[in-house]
């Protein structure tokens, strides 16, 4: 996988998400014994609660505007270190707070 490939990227509806767009199909069991399966062009997405889930990339592209990258925080998947959605939700409260 290329490293722009792998990053994370915030995008915003109503909550913060993280989320990749996969490069090869992946499937995957969660906590609860629910089965997901992504193709190329799919997108991975973390909720804030750490939540993973496969979204279609018609349905993802549709309702989530992309926010820039994030920067990777301890995951099951291999990253690279970066904030929590919970950092970044502080840090738009401080700007929100600063610009007041």
């Amino acid at each position: 996988m290329r490293k722009v490939d792998s990053e994370w990227q915030v995008y915003r509806t109503r909550f913060l998400i993280r989320a990749r767009q996969l490069t090869a199909p992946l499937e995957f069991q969660d906590a609860l014994g629910r089965e997901h399966r992504g193709q190329k062009g799919d997108y991975l997405v973390e909720s804030s609660d750490g939540v993973l889930r496969i979204a279609p990339r018609e349905i993802f592209e549709d309702v989530y505007v992309a926010m820039g990258l994030a920067i990777e925080k301890e995951s099951p998947l291999p990253t690279t270190g970066n904030l929590s959605i919970a950092d970044l939700k502080r840090q738009a409260v401080a700007r929100v707070g600063m610009s007041a």
